[in-house]
């Protein structure tokens, strides 16, 4: 064989193996793209994202989008071959990540998605109590067990959900009124709950029925010793919850974490104010975690959300304060990041965009 012939087919063959070896070596990254946004609005498979049962509210009553976005990120099972994640690299929609980030190594899979669950959850609360003050509605807040710890002295005598009426006689009313008052023991000693529990507050509100009308029931957790401290706990972790004078539903599956807060509070807020539509009939999509005092928080992923919002038509961009710079750095033209450190700043840009005060909108950089 002559040697161009023969240096040809070695250089052919070291070629072939170094694209297979690409596409073999697995690296610890994972992938975030855009995801599907939703319009809180509106419905996805046949079933309004929020509804109001028991509530008459006229399908005309409200207009436009106020979508929520999302983040599609890789399972964590999946392993990414070298050649997907220079790919990711290079791609100006996707954005490639340690592995680390999106699953930590102290916690499992299942956990991640129970983590992502409750943090959901908690922001469908926060929305509800969020919205409901800013049109006036009553909102009652009350103490309750938000997680047990497992093998600790109360479980199987108080459960997550529990309301929490009082400690050793002692009226509380917000969670660290429960450990100042279990601290005051020594370990061993035993300590007097009044509860209702989690599963009256499912049917009270299922019918419902007030809250505060059902009965408490008495609770004996006898305390142990904190291994950090020495000091008496129960082993419950107190939360607090939030009792409203009718029931807002939130469907919404295969979704996780606390991002969407804010769009779902202005989507209440729309929904249950039929002689004012928020939007004005404009596309507006937007992120943010929230509380129930309104305060609007920073997210992750903000760079594939404005993607996702800008590819589905939205013209705004509801964006937190503190995610501004990040998302100027991946804006899609034609979108308009406007900054919200609030939800009565995102009431605030909604009133000028369907007054037609663009100009005059908090936009991110100015």
């Amino acid at each position: 064989m002559p040697r161009r012939t023969a240096t040809m087919l070695a250089s052919t063959l070291l070629l072939i193996a170094l694209l297979c070896g690409v596409v073999l070596i697995k690296v610890p990254y994972a992938e975030m793209s855009p995801g599907p946004t939703y319009n809180t609005l509106g419905e996805v498979e046949g079933e309004q994202v929020l509804s109001f049962p028991g509530k008459d509210i006229p399908e005309d009553a409200y207009g436009g989008h106020l979508n929520m976005t999302t983040v599609r990120v890789t399972g964590s099972e999946y392993r990414m071959d070298l050649f997907t994640a220079l790919h990711g690299w290079l791609s100006e929609d996707d954005a490639v990540v340690p592995h680390e980030i999106l699953y930590p190594e102290d916690k499992s899979a299942e956990e991640v998605d129970q983590q992502n669950a409750e943090e959901f959850s908690q922001s469908q609360e926060s929305a509800k109590a969020a919205a409901l003050k800013a049109i006036g509605e009553p909102v009652t807040a009350r103490v309750v067990v938000q997680a047990v710890i497992e093998g600790g002295p109360s479980q199987g005598t108080l459960h997550a959900g529990d309301i929490i009426r009082s400690v050793d006689g002692e009226q509380v009313r917000k969670p660290t009124d429960v450990a100042d008052i279990v601290t005051r023991h020594e370990p061993g000693e035993k300590v007097r709950f009044t509860v209702v529990p989690a599963d009256e507050v499912e049917d009270a509100q299922k019918d419902g029925r007030g809250i505060g009308s059902l009965d408490g029931e008495q609770v004996t957790v006898r305390t142990e010793k904190a291994p950090e401290d020495g000091r008496a706990i129960v082993g419950i972790q107190p939360g607090i919850t939030h009792t409203f004078p009718f029931r807002i539903d939130i469907s919404l599956a295969d979704v996780g974490g606390p991002s969407a807060g804010m769009m779902f509070a202005l989507g209440i807020i729309d929904k249950l104010t039929p002689e004012d539509k928020l939007t004005g009939g404009a596309f507006v999509a937007g992120t943010g975690t929230i509380d129930a005092t309104g305060r609007v928080g920073a997210i992750g992923g903000i760079g594939m959300k404005t993607i996702a919002a800008h590819d589905k038509g939205a013209e705004y961009f509801l964006t937190p304060a503190k995610n501004c710079s990040s998302a100027l750095a991946h804006k899609p033209d034609g979108l308009t990041l406007v900054e919200v450190e609030t939800l009565d700043d995102a009431l605030g840009a909604l009133e000028k965009i369907r007054a037609g005060e663009t100009a005059d909108l908090p936009r991110c950089g100015g």
